[in-house]
This record gives structure tokens, C-alpha cells and sequence, in this order.
């Protein structure tokens, strides 16, 4: 579909904005892995943190889109300072997709390093090794604390960890990382995706049996409520699954997600933290959110026709058009996110109404799919 010379425009300006803040904001960050802006200054996680691959993941993404190469070189420092969790190891859990398909499939991709495609070889197989073969998820977190057993956790954000064991079997010829990540998401659509396209963010499993044991509402409201980044997540790695398999009835689950949270979005069509909250809960916006779903209805509007294919594609663009309108922080020297106004985790009160990088990550990722690029780190081939 082509772009009109407005959508175009706004686009290459957003674009812009973007790469510049992110040049300006890469000398005090540097190979450091920001999580969220706090008091307008990103606030340093260690390494390990489940959001280490975004900053070096929007590098690689502005690098593509600008040949800029002081984006490629502050990606290739962030992924370097990775080795020392994936060599220890004891930090590993579900995210090494989030990580490593961010960093090293991304550099991979660009730049044909070698050691880059062991090291996202090297964390596929920690992500595999993460499988239940009883109840057939991957397991999220290790302990929190000493004798806790959370081996039966599965969440729905690990849609998105699924691409980096297909690239797996992509580049190594082996299926069974593959066959791991499908089985997994028949479980997303067995145990996860509600029949109104509304999905639970954590179900616990007995991981002896395989059993279900029960939903929990995670950083949602409550276990039956609809938490607005867990369905952007939805959307967006059922797409990604039928991208990298064919096989219908994830995009046919990726269209009723989508459906969902489309009917939900308030009239700038940003969404609130969560779909289902009841009277005097704040309905803070989670700018991350729409993000992430714009970047996957995009994709989805490439796997869909006909009129619904248009309407997905839209709803995408106006997204990320009022993203950058009405919630792009571009010219303040006091603010280092891209964004305002994310959301990461109401109730434990962590991070409420602030910039987050996975928010910046999608949303320039999103310019990028509007801008025709065809080097999207997830769906590398």
C-alpha cells in the first residue's frame, strides 16, 4: 500500500526527530541498558534486566535507516557488555528473545557477524532449554527469592521471545527450536487468548503435569481484566508466528486480538494501562502499548486483504501519528524518553506515567515499517 504524500511527511519528520533525540541522548546513555525516564533522565539497568536489548535494538534500527555509525557502534558496545549474563547464565530466563534478537539477530542481519550469530544461536538454545514438554510452555521467570517455585509461570509477553528460536532453525537447518516455539503458542491460543480476543497476562501450570492451575492478573488490574500491553504483545507475536510458520490459525488469533483491542482505544487512539478497570482507578495511558500494537498491525495488515487489511494499516498510522503529535517529547533537554505517558507496572506503583524505552523501541520501529524498510530484527530471515 502506498503512503499519501501527508501520511509521508509526518512520517519523515517523526522519523527525524527521533533519530536526532536518539543521537543526543546516546552520549550520556552509551552501552547502557535504560529502562524507564524518571524525573527525565533513563534510568541504568544491569545488564541482566529484561529490557537490555531495546536501546541497542532502536540503534540498530536508526542505523539501518540513517548509516549512521555511531548508532552501530554503541549497538555492537551494548551487545558485547551482554556476554557476561550470557556466559554466567544464572540471570537467563524467558527474555534471552527480547535480548538477543535485539542485539545480536539485528547485528547479524546488518553487518553478517559471525560472532553474532553464535551468540543468538548460544541464547536459542537457553530459550529452549526453558520448555515444559508437559504442559508445553516456556517457562518465564527463575525464583524471586529463596525456595520460591514459580517453575509453572508462563506469560503472555513471551509471544515476542518465539522469533528468535525461528531464526534459529532458519539459520541452523535444526527444526526442533521451531517445533519448541509453535508448541508454545498453541498453548497461548489454548490457555491465553480469551474467546472475545481479550487475553490473561500470566497462567500458572502444575509443571509436573501440565495441568492448568490458574490465571493471575500479573501487571494487569486483575486476572479477568484485559491489561493493554499484554494484548499488544498478542497481536503482535501471533502475527509473528504465522509469519514464520504459515500456519492459519495464528493469524486468524492475531485478527481477534486485534479486533479486540482496536474496539477498546480511547479517541486518540492511545490505550490505557488496561482495558476492564472498574470506577476510580486511574486510566493512565500506556504509550508502550499502542506502540508495540501499531508495529504488529502493521505486519498484520501485510498478512491480511482486502478491506480489513486497509483498516489495520490505518489504525496503525493514526497510532503512531498521535504518538508522535501528542505524546513525542522531541526538543526538551530536561526529558531523555522519545515518549510520555507509558505505563509498566500499576500495581505494584512501578514506573507510572513515564517514558519507557520498549515504547521508543516500537515506535521507531513502527516509523521504520512506514517507511518501507524491510529489516525488522523479528522477522529476520
Amino acid at each position: 500500500m502506498e503512503r499519501s504524500r501527508e501520511t509521508a511527511s509526518w512520517v519523515e519528520e517523526a522519523w527525524r526527530a527521533a533519530a536526532d533525540k536518539a543521537a543526543r541522548i546516546g552520549e550520556r546513555i552509551g552501552t547502557g541498558f535504560p529502562h524507564a525516564s524518571v524525573n527525565g533522565v533513563y534510568t541504568l539497568e544491569a545488564p541482566h534486566w529484561w529490557t537490555a536489548g531495546f536501546w541497542p535494538g532502536m540503534l540498530w534500527q536508526l542505523y539501518e535507516g540513517t548509516g549512521n555509525e555511531r548508532f552501530r557502534t554503541l549497538a555492537e558496545g551494548c551487545e558485547e557488555r551482554l556476554d557476561e549474563v550470557l556466559h554466567r547464565y544464572e540471570k537467563l530466563d524467558h527474555d534471552l528473545g527480547f535480548m538477543w534478537t535485539l542485539t545480536s539477530v539485528a547485528s547479524f542481519r546488518l553487518t553478517g557477524s559471525e560472532e553474532s550469530r553464535r551468540r543468538a544461536l548460544q541464547a536459542a538454545n537457553y530459550l529452549a532449554g526453558r520448555f515444559n514438554l508437559k504442559g508445553r510452555y516456556i517457562r518465564a521467570w527463575n525464583p524471586w527469592s529463596q525456595g520460591e517455585d514459580n517453575s509453572g509461570i508462563a506469560i503472555i509477553d513471551c509471544c515476542m521471545n518465539m522469533p528468535l528460536l525461528y531464526w534459529a532453525s532458519q539459520t541452523s537447518g535444526d527444526p526442533r527450536y521451531r517445533h519448541i516455539a509453535m508448541a508454545h503458542m498453541d498453548t497461548v491460543l489454548d490457555r491465553f487468548v480469551r474467546p472475545d480476543g481479550s487475553v490473561y497476562h500470566i497462567v500458572r501450570f502444575d509443571s509436573e503435569t501440565g495441568e492448568k492451575v490458574e490465571a493471575l492478573g500479573g501487571q494487569g488490574y486483575a486476572p479477568e481484566s484485559a491489561w493493554s500491553r499484554g494484548t499488544a504483545w498478542a497481536i503482535y507475536g501471533l502475527a509473528l508466528s504465522y509469519h514464520h510458520t504459515g500456519e492459519r490459525r495464528f493469524l486468524d488469533a492475531a485478527v481477534r486480538v486485534a479486533r479486540f483491542f482496536l474496539a477498546q482505544l480511547p479517541d486518540d487512539s492511545v490505550p490505557h494501562w488496561d482495558f476492564r478497570l472498574p470506577e476510580g482507578v486511574t486510566k493512565y495511558r500506556d504509550s508502550s502499548a499502542g506502540a508495540c500494537a501499531a508495529s504488529g498491525l502493521l505486519l498484520l495488515a501485510e498478512q491480511t486483504g482486502g478491506d480489513e487489511a486497509e483498516s489495520f494499516r490505518k489504525a496503525a498510522e493514526t497510532m503512531l501519528e498521535s504518538l508522535y503529535r501528542s505524546y513525542g517529547d522531541w526538543d526538551n533537554p530536561g526529558q531523555e524518553g522519545l515518549l510520555l505517558h507509558g505505563t509498566s507496572h500499576y500495581p505494584e506503583g512501578k514506573n507510572v506515567d513515564v517514558p519507557l524505552i520498549y515504547g521508543d523501541f516500537f515506535f521507531v520501529e513502527g516509523l521504520a515499517r512506514l517507511r518501507g524498510t524491510k529489516t525488522i530484527f523479528w522477522t529476520a530471515q
